[in-house]
């Protein structure tokens, strides 16, 4: 493995890394302090006030402006912001993916962002079982690389493909395997770090001697940071042992007890060894020869000590194979109770699914078929998952299980052996946080003491009592999580912006935190102390190791400048010491939360679309909840979203920053002292409209829908570039080409046209132009008198909505449909209207769209009510017509039309008309590349399964965008930006077996043509089926 070289090709100026962020034009806050870190770093430097709001917020109710972002390249980088930050007393803080859900990833500091330049993997070692890597590369892709060695990274975060190595060491991360793996400091072999006065410096395994020998409380920082962990060995044994819970998953505080413990286990390993010498005993000195590893002592530091910038991390085999039992339960208390029973059976993961989540899974589309796989009378579900080294072995772990518990506690099981079968059962233990994190309302399911560790076996006082403390509240939160371990995520429903609201948020944390140390737990076991849980800290551990932490804290940090306030502090009405600074403080649960008492929305204009979900349009700005699965890898995550992040590396240009910056701006939080138009719409530019977001978005934010509301205001206030009037008018233009054609169509081919087209209006010269037919679809449909399928002979009636493309470039595809359509005994008329209204909706010129939407529902619903089904060809228009007039227009006339559209394979697929055609064998295998918005409305699958019941062997590829998003690659600015998203998409074509591509969409097609000019276009699905259909 190697570090990540990236060969895409330049991104746009508003995407390089030299870019100007100051979209405002403001001077920034704190000029001299950015001019002297530019000097010092190689990486960029961004102080402006957008970019510094970009990274305000991570995925924690928390919002705190940092002073500014460097996005370092090496070590040395790091060391001189550090370095010059601690000699102007300025706070420092780390960050990765800004995937926190306990809020440690923001504060009053400068940023370091790894996830850009430092987030390569070197020095694989599959003899040693180690790998070395940098702080900023994500355990999925580090995972990804490690599989040619049958190695992995084994904490198993859940969001491991957006979080990275320097996140899960700062948090000590785990996952839904920690019954096997445990946490992340027992991987952690050595480390390179920059301590808080900007020198460089190594932690690894070290001798207790070698520790005395460099102790020095008088010294400098290594001397005293030595003394200060000898200290803790020497003379806090007792106390230690006494306070931390003995449980597998305790990431509150600092890691003593890992210190701790490895140290008296190195020396009983040691007295072992030799015969003669006595194992350390309570209260006897740790002998010179014992050893601890110092580089664990800062995994779960959350950054406060010293900032880890490469680690070597040890690794474990990959399973050969797994299997799943889900055990069903009558009852809830029966499931937590049966727990302990089932670890027993030494499984690797033990998950709890109560009645709540089943029920509000059970209302889904998206998951109701999971839970009707549950047997009736199911109130809570335990999924229990073995490793296993053949398929034997697992199916017979799973029948012991089985055999022990079925009768005796739980009342059935689903047993789940294959890839398939197990990951549908995961999808109900995974339905939590779409569920949960969808909710438009003020109050919301909020991670505050969500994740609370106990012993399993006290897992029912634990659940009735967190019951009992929401109940008292007034409110409640699903039980589910990680059972085995002790560990269910509990996001009680609440909202901040009350301040009867914000005294329940403190007061449950409050009494839940009483309830856990009563039963001998940790306020947290996965993701850490932050704002959320500092505060608690104390009740913990109680007074004496409190103050321990902060000794051991001013020993890393003596001036406390890296990330302040987290983990440990001073309570905010104690008296500082002499010489101590006000950020020693640490930090309150319900000090700088996004939404408090304070919290006002001002959109400045009334939206324009229908927005049923709770809470309208303010609701959909305020949904994202920063979880960061909008910065992922198309290789390690798939799916479509966040393309414009996949090919740029920019916060800005991700889900997650658009949703941010557009709350903040609506809410105040920007410079500007009201809603700024311009700027909104320079940042929702380089959106696309790709609809991803709509569903690999846990909280479903739909960006596209957001970004026409504010397109159309920007146009109401600002007026329209003539460019966009001609993007959005393409159907009449199309109509007069190809009256005109084939000379229109030689206007293209004029030297020297195109360049002046790119100069005076901005449209590149780098894609080829749609040609005119001087015949179009409707003219051949005409001329061949109709159907050739009677309606007294059809077995169905399809009016076919020819969409712009279709009946004036590319009428061929067309004519495949209506053909493939007959064959299958399906009478065809075509629609008069050629318009959907998609190219004025993607621009935002919504009062077109509508007036175009409410003309087309005219002319379709008589048809719909007397039982024709209505098909369309191309993608983003038969999702124009099925979603987005839902958007434009309300009432049964609209519903009518949606329910009753269809794309072409679409309809095929699911009204099993392929198996009514006459098809010959085609023998070949199809590499397909579905369209964005098929897949955003969950239509895309249906392509597949009608090729291959044709006869296809078919590759689908799991592809986002392909970079032309309709006419976005055509907009000179935005040419290059569209080529990096493209090139995703042309390795994975590039490394498929298919004997060609196939594409449903005309912008997909004509990128994939353009790449190569020598390259004919892809056929589309249809144009495949038509052509496996037998002729006569």
């Amino acid at each position: 493995m190697t570090t990540r070289q990236t060969d895409a090709a330049p991104p746009d100026p508003a995407t390089a890394s030299d870019a100007d962020y100051d979209y405002a034009g403001e001077d920034v806050e704190r000029p001299d302090l950015l001019d002297a870190l530019d000097r010092r770093a190689d990486g960029e430097v961004r102080f402006d006030s957008y970019s510094r709001e970009l990274y305000a917020t991570d995925a924690s109710p928390y919002e705190v402006t940092p002073i500014g972002v460097v996005f370092p390249r090496n070590t040395a980088d790091v060391a001189a912001v550090v370095e010059y930050c601690a000699a102007e007393d300025v706070p420092v803080l780390p960050r990765g993916g800004g995937t926190s859900l306990a809020g440690q990833t923001v504060n009053e500091a400068v940023v370091l962002d790894f996830t850009r330049h430092m987030d390569g993997a070197a020095d694989a070692d599959p003899e040693a079982r180690t790998v070395r890597v940098q702080p900023g590369i994500t355990l999925a892709r580090l995972n990804d690389g490690l599989s040619v060695y049958d190695l992995k990274f084994a904490p198993d975060p859940a969001a491991g493909d957006r979080s990275v190595i320097g996140g899960a060491i700062g948090n000590n991360s785990t996952g839904s395997h920690s019954l096997k793996y445990g946490k992340t400091d027992a991987y952690v072999e050595e480390v390179e770090a920059v301590l808080a006065d900007g020198s460089v410096t190594r932690f690894g395994e070290v001798s207790i001697g070698e520790i005395r020998e460099r102790a020095d409380a008088e010294g400098d920082i290594e001397g005293r940071i030595h003394a200060a962990v000898l200290d803790v060995l020497e003379t806090e044994r007792a106390e230690i042992d006494a306070r931390y819970p003995e449980l597998k998953r305790n990431v509150s505080g600092y890691n003593f007890d890992m210190l701790v413990d490895e140290a008296y286990e190195g020396a009983r390993a040691a007295a072992d060894a030799d015969a003669g010498a006595d194992a350390a005993d309570e209260g006897d000195a740790l002998p010179d020869d014992a050893t601890v590893n110092l580089a664990r002592l800062l995994a779960g530091s959350e950054g406060t000590l010293a900032i880890v910038t490469e680690a070597t991390v040890s690794l474990e085999p990959i399973p050969e194979t797994k299997a799943v039992a889900l055990l069903t339960y009558d009852e809830l208390t029966a499931a937590v109770e049966d727990v302990t029973e089932v670890l027993e059976h030494d499984p690797a993961a033990v998950e709890f699914i109560d009645d709540t989540l089943i029920d509000l899974a059970g209302d889904t589309s998206e998951f109701h078929d999971v839970v009707e796989m549950l047997p009736e009378g199911t109130r809570a579900a335990l999924l229990v998952e073995f490793y296993a080294e053949s398929d034997d072995e697992g199916r017979e772990k799973v029948d012991a299980l089985v055999a022990d518990r079925v009768g005796t506690a739980a009342m059935d099981a689903i047993e789940a052996h294959g890839e398939d079968e197990r990951g549908r059962v995961w999808k109900l233990r995974k339905a939590g946080n779409p569920i949960l994190l969808s909710r438009t309302t003020d109050e919301k399911h909020l991670s505050f003491i969500e994740d609370c560790a106990v012993p399993a076996d006290v897992l029912p006082e634990y659940v009735a009592g967190f019951r009992e403390i929401l109940a008292d509240h007034d409110t409640f939160g699903a039980f589910y999580g990680h059972a085995g371990p002790g560990v269910l995520h509990i996001r009680p429903l609440i909202t901040t912006k009350t301040e009867e609201g914000l005294a329940a948020y403190e007061s449950i944390a409050d009494e839940v935190t009483d309830l856990v140390v009563e039963l001998g737990g940790s306020v947290s076991g996965e993701h850490g102390d932050g704002r959320a849980r500092t505060q608690w800290n104390e009740k913990l551990y109680g007074r004496e190791l409190w103050e321990t932490f902060r000794e051991l804290k001013t020993a890393y940090d003596p001036d406390w400048l890296l990330n302040p306030g987290q983990v440990c502090g001073y309570d905010p009405d104690e008296t500082l010491p002499e010489g101590v600074p006000k950020r020693a403080r640490r930090v309150s649960m319900t000090e700088d939360l996004r939404y408090d008492p304070d919290y006002e929305f001002d959109a400045d204009f009334e939206p324009e679309l229908v927005w049923e979900n709770d809470n309208g349009f303010e609701g959909m700005v305020e949904l994202c909840h920063g979880c960061g699965g909008c910065r992922t890898d198309q290789d390690t995550a798939g799916g479509v979203m966040c393309p414009t992040y996949r090919a740029s590396d920019e916060e800005i240009q991700a889900t997650r920053g658009r949703a941010n910056l557009l709350r903040q701006a609506m809410s105040g939080d920007l410079p500007d002292e009201q809603f700024d138009v311009e700027f909104m719409h320079e940042v929702m530019d380089l959106c696309i409209g790709c609809k991803g977001c709509s569903n690999d978005c846990p909280s479903e934010v739909d960006m596209a829908k957001m970004k026409a509301e504010v397109t159309h205001e920007y146009h109401q206030r600002e007026g329209a570039s003539l460019r966009d009037r001609i993007f959005a008018n393409v159907d009449t233009l199309s109509k007069l080409g190809s009256m005109a054609a084939p000379l229109s169509n030689l206007a293209a081919k004029i030297p020297g046209s195109r360049a002046l087209l790119e100069r005076t209006l901005g449209i590149t010269s780098e894609r080829s132009l749609p040609s005119f037919r001087a015949q179009t679809l409707h003219d051949w449909f005409e001329a061949r008198g109709g159907s050739r399928v009677s309606k007294a002979e059809a077995k169905r009636r399809v009016v076919f909505f020819v969409d712009t493309y279709t009946n004036y470039s590319h009428p061929a595809v067309g004519k495949a449909a209506i053909e493939v359509l007959e064959a299958a005994g399906v009478h065809v008329d075509l629609a008069e209207r050629t318009d959907s209204g998609r190219p004025a909706h993607s621009k935002g010129f919504l009062d077109k769209s509508r007036a175009t939407a409410s003309e087309n529902v005219a002319e379709l619903h008589p048809r719909v009510e007397d039982g024709w089904d209505v098909v369309l060809v191309e993608p983003s228009d038969a999702v124009m017509v099925q979603h987005d007039y839902r958007d434009l227009l309300s009432g049964e006339r609209v519903e009518a039309v949606a329910e009753n559209t269809y794309g072409v394979m679409e309809y095929l697929d699911a009204h099993r008309l392929v198996e009514e055609l006459d098809t010959r064998d085609p023998a070949e295998t199809l590499t397909y590349h579905g369209h964005c918005h098929q897949k955003a409305v969950k239509k895309d699958h249906h392509a597949v399964g009608a090729l291959r019941r044709a006869g296809y062997e078919v590759d689908p590829l799991d592809s986002g965008c392909c970079g032309m998003a309709g006419s976005f690659g055509y907009e000179a600015e935005h040419t290059s930006m569209s080529d990096a998203i493209g090139d995703v998409l042309f390795e994975q074509v590039a490394e498929s077996d298919g004997d060609r591509v196939v594409a449903p969409g005309a912008s997909c097609r004509t990128q994939l043509g353009d790449r190569d000019e020598d390259a004919e276009r892809p056929p589309t699905p249809i144009e495949m089926l038509a052509t496996a259909v037998r002729t006569a």
